[in-house]
């Protein structure tokens, strides 16, 4: 049978079309999407690979619980970077990223097939316009490698759509005219726009090529609020911009940049990091800072410390202030961040969406006045002043809010129905 596959950078959702209609699988219990995250435990030397990982909430809950392993999240993130031929240490094992991804689909088609008790081994996968920004080699390097994955995990027959296109496709069904929209898909690891014609005579359609006007992305997503808010509210408790005694220096801060970026942290849980900083602390103008970072990196809290700020970036799309607590640094300490913080350390990244909005019109050859809707879909939109640079591009444009976790897997699976029905 076919289905659609949106294998996301924060979230993966896996639907079929049944009787007319689109369904996602529940893929964790009743939830129908998966986050994107793998937990390798370690158990009395046995290979890391041989059980598979657990995915998914239950990933993030063994690290969590202080269960011995390696999380792994925004495991999208790697494809269209020399990281997806890389491995990465699980106790005395190292674990390729394509095995890993590998493990994580496995189990996610395992799973939807359980739901839907048929097997599935058509799948359009989803993909971003750009992988990597500006970077056509790249671009066809990841979607070459997803590909390979796909077919590892047994996935027969294999196509792809931009995502974008596929929530077009799921936002066309509550459609009764045609219209002119343009589709913003602000996900974990990338933002992306499709102006798209639609309504219900075209629906029908087997080749929609000549409704699509333009595609544009860029690779900015939540994960990249993640990083610049830690970077600007908790890195400076671990040392970020204190001072060496050496005149003029600062503390390096590619400690801090990795410590802030998913796909980066587990690299400084190595005793040659933790060497290197026993030097910095001696050079340290603040030396209990440093200690601060050690300990963060021994007890391998990384991931738990961007949790807790991606928690308080979620908050603050609705409330003005948010406490982060920062006990994994030490015990009691909290800070509090205003989303005036937030989005003045951000700025630069909704200019960069907004930016690409403007690229697709010029592509296309229309103006914003043209536009009749924004479907705005992906987790990120939820933040207000996305959404505010998304809208100020399109000011007569109506504005429409999808499904944020599942307009594109439901996209997808409509899209296979049509190539594989």
């Amino acid at each position: 049978m076919h289905c659609g596959l949106d294998f996301g950078t924060s979230n993966t959702t896996l639907g079929v079309v049944e009787s007319g209609l689109p369904r996602l699988a529940a893929l964790e219990g009743d939830h129908v999407t998966l986050p994107s995250a793998a937990f390798f435990g370690l158990a009395d030397g046995v290979r890391a690979n041989e059980t598979g990982p657990r995915i998914g909430r239950a990933a993030m809950e063994a690290y969590l619980e202080g269960i011995d392993g390696r999380l792994m999240r925004a495991l999208k993130s790697v494809l269209g970077t020399a990281l997806i031929d890389e491995t990465t240490q699980v106790g005395r094992n190292r674990v390729g990223f394509r095995e890993v991804i590998a493990s994580f689909l496995a189990e996610t088609r395992r799973r939807a097939e359980a739901d839907f008790d048929r097997p599935l081994d058509r799948v359009v996968l989803g993909r971003p316009v750009q992988f990597v920004t500006d970077d056509a080699d790249g671009n066809r390097r990841a979607e070459a490698a997803l590909g390979d994955i796909a077919r590892s995990v047994g996935f027969r027959d294999i196509a792809f759509q931009f995502e974008p296109v596929a929530a077009a496709l799921e936002y066309e069904r509550a459609l009764s005219g045609e219209e002119l929209a343009l589709v913003a898909d602000i996900g974990g690891g990338t933002s992306d726009f499709t102006l798209i014609r639609l309504g219900p005579g075209r629906a029908g359609r087997e080749d929609r090529a000549a409704d699509v006007l333009a595609n544009e992305g860029v690779r900015i997503g939540g994960t990249d609020f993640d990083h610049k808010l830690s970077m600007a509210a908790v890195m400076p408790f671990l040392g970020y911009r204190s001072r060496l005694k050496k005149a003029g220096l600062d503390v390096p801060s590619w400690y801090y940049f990795d410590l802030s970026t998913w796909s980066r942290i587990n690299f400084l849980y190595s005793s040659h990091v933790l060497r290197e900083l026993v030097e910095v602390r001696r050079q340290a103008m603040q030396p209990e800072l440093i200690d601060r970072l050690s300990h963060v990196l021994t007890e391998h809290a990384g991931h738990g410390l961007l949790m807790v700020v991606e928690h308080a970036k979620i908050a603050l799309s609705a409330a003005t202030t948010a406490t982060i607590p920062l006990g994994l640094i030490e015990r009691g300490l909290e800070t509090t961040v205003g989303r005036d913080v937030f989005e003045e350390a951000t700025e630069v990244l909704a200019e960069g969406i907004a930016s690409r909005i403007r690229d697709c019109l010029a592509a296309a050859g229309c103006s914003a006045g043209d536009v009749d809707a924004v479907f705005l879909t992906g987790g990120s939109t939820g933040l207000p002043h996305v959404r505010r640079a998304i809208l100020a591009e399109l000011p007569a444009a109506r504005a429409v809010d999808g499904d944020r976790f599942g307009a594109v897997g439901l996209g997808l699976a409509i899209d296979a129905a049509r190539r594989f029905g």
